[in-house]
């Protein structure tokens, strides 16, 4: 890594299942990440202020160009040096995302942090749905390993999948007895919003109580042991949110996610 952080955004939720509005994700994100109320310092003390590339939106074409284009930014941003901070979106982005970054910079793992699983193997017909990029990842073997955290919605087909791919799952019911993870491979960081319980977040289009405080999702992240060579963070949607509270917290996270990135940069 050379020291670059790389902002990227990818305005697409053609692929939501429910409510149209993050594709406003990426603007709302930068907006609140300059916000005067704070500072581009990390809490692993990093300064923000000279190492963030603004890289503005990736042009996805129609509907069937999408997905090449997100994968060939993601190919490209990995081979840069730099490492790349995707801001969606829906979270179906983080399918040609991981294919791209693969190509480009080999094995990772995925530290995904979401209410839901996303594995379904296709819902409501279409296989690209924001509630199936972990299994098109598992089914290509984009990561070595895939452990989601915050899980508290899934159902017996889920349940399923997790099975068959080896997934990992940190579910919410047994936040007391979290294991502290490990990783061997570089890791690359999956943050869907709706991981954080809508007290913190009500900017998001599925509301699912019972989830992670905002200083929660930072401790794990902050115990990351391995180097984070990317990361997406979706499901935002602006036309929901209250005082811009979803996304500074969204910014808070994206400011930590940066400062772990800066860790093991030499």
């Amino acid at each position: 890594m050379n020291g670059r952080i790389a902002l990227i955004g990818i305005p697409l939720d053609v692929n939501s299942s429910y409510l149209r509005g993050p594709a406003k994700g990426p603007f709302a994100l930068v907006e609140a990440l300059h916000c005067e109320s704070a500072n581009l310092w990390t809490e692993t003390g990093h300064d923000l202020s000279g190492v963030l590339d603004h890289r503005g939106i990736v042009d996805l074409g129609d509907a069937d160009q999408a997905f090449g284009r997100i994968e060939e930014a993601a190919r490209k941003a990995g081979e840069s040096g730099s490492a790349p901070i995707f801001l969606g979106g829906d979270h179906s982005i983080t399918y040609p995302l991981a294919k791209g970054l693969k190509a480009a910079v080999g094995d990772f793992a995925i530290l995904h942090f979401d209410a839901h699983p996303d594995c379904y193997h296709e819902f409501e017909g279409n296989p690209h749905s924001h509630a199936c990029p972990f299994a098109r990842i598992m089914e290509e073997r984009l990561c070595e390993r895939l452990v989601s955290v915050g899980i508290r919605t899934a159902n017996g087909h889920q349940r399923e999948q997790r099975a068959k791919f080896g997934i990992q799952w940190l579910e919410m019911k047994d936040r007391a007895n979290w294991p502290t993870l490990s990783f061997d491979t570089p890791v690359y960081l999956s943050v869907d919003l709706d991981v954080l319980d809508p007290a913190f977040a009500p900017g998001l289009s599925h509301h699912e109580p019972g989830g992670m405080t905002t200083r929660e999702v930072l401790d794990v992240i902050h115990a990351v042991d391995a180097p984070v060579i990317g990361a997406d963070m979706v499901e935002l949607n602006p036309d929901r949110d209250r005082d811009s509270v979803t996304a500074m917290a969204g910014a808070k996270i994206l400011r930590e996610i940066a400062g772990m990135m800066l860790l093991h940069c030499p």
